[in-house]
């Protein structure tokens, strides 16, 4: 909804928003990279203790270090990390039930003296879990504690009063991630595996559609001989819709394509087309793809190379085995 003119700030009052958003961009974003020169043996052993877990990653925090936790917990579930978020609070109340000898526990706080972790960590020692301490001070109870210390500091919070959690829940995000995707790409997570744990939705869709799923095969599958005069590929594009219709050999292979861009330019290069011949005026190379490529692959050729909307499907011996459509991929959801 737009605001009236006359609750829009002034000039002067917008530089000054633009300015302290600017500020406050700035913070944070020097709050991470000072994360850098900080990464140490701590982050490795966290590292490898995730990786050997055979139990599940327990990430627990209060407040907004807690909505920072679940946010990693989330992350490392959907990248193959078994993991999920276990409120402190609750954990006094029963929820530490949840938690075996096999885990590992990540407790982010940035004092490193939240006391309702401080109220759990006897319990979580007496079950003998590798507990990882995310805090901004490496000397508190928290990083004392744990088995693993990862220094998530930062020179100051983006808020004025350098109270508000910005910086530093932004750069305990940035740790988590950097754990998130090393241990991703130590277990070998492929497009296929990420696709396992995001079948909803148009993510899951662009993951799990492969080009043979939306392909236009048999009789919908326009082709015609490599011997076909002009009427006759004429006639085959009009019959099945796509635009176009490959060309093949007495063996199957594929030979050609013709386009209805090429039919205009051979409209505009000869009188008479009755008897013309289609391998003279067919594209001889056309752009292809396999039939157990990703549907986003063919949308991306499709896309780059401003293929005619249609691409040719073919097997590692070149014989024709389908055509995909733009519109295919719009239909299923790819794109």
């Amino acid at each position: 909804m737009n605001l009236p003119a006359s609750n829009l700030p002034g000039a002067e009052s917008s530089a000054s928003v633009l300015k302290l958003a600017r500020e406050v961009i700035e913070i944070e974003a020097r709050g991470i990279t000072g994360l850098i020169a900080r990464l140490d043996d701590g982050f490795v052993r966290a590292h490898a203790a995730i990786l050997q877990c055979t139990g599940r990653v327990v990430v627990t925090g209060m407040g907004k270090s807690g909505h920072i936790g679940s946010k990693i917990a989330s992350t490392l579930a959907s990248t193959g990390t078994p993991a999920f978020f276990m409120h402190p609070g609750e954990a006094s109340h029963g929820d530490l039930g949840m938690i075996t000898g096999d885990d590992v526990v990540i407790a982010l706080s940035n004092s490193g003296e939240s006391s309702e972790i401080a109220a759990i960590l006897p319990a979580l020692k007496r079950r003998g879990v590798t507990i990882i301490a995310m805090t901004g001070n490496r000397d508190s109870t928290l990083a004392r504690e744990a088995d693993i210390h990862l220094d998530a500091g930062v020179e100051m919070e983006a808020c004025p009063l350098n109270l508000a959690p910005t910086s530093s829940t932004t750069a305990a995000l940035a740790l988590g991630d950097a754990l998130a995707v090393t241990l991703l790409d130590a277990r070998g997570f492929k497009p296929e595996d990420f696709a396992m744990h995001h079948p909803g939705g148009a993510l899951g869709r662009k993951l799990l559609v492969h080009v043979r799923d939306v392909m236009h095969t048999g009789d919908e599958l326009p082709q015609i001989p490599i011997d076909a005069t002009l009427p006759q590929a004429i006639l085959e594009m009009s019959k099945k819709g796509l635009g176009m219709t490959a060309v093949v050999d007495d063996k199957g292979f594929l030979a050609g394509v013709f386009t209805d861009g090429d039919l205009r330019r051979t409209l505009e290069a000869h009188d008479n087309i009755k008897t013309l011949m289609v391998r003279t005026v067919m594209t001889t190379k056309p752009r292809t793809i396999g039939p157990d490529r990703l549907g986003a692959e063919a949308a991306h050729v499709l896309q780059t190379f401003k293929s005619g909307g249609t691409l040719l499907v073919v097997d590692q011996e070149n014989h024709l085995v389908g055509a995909l459509h733009f519109n295919d991929l719009l239909r299923a959801g790819v794109v």
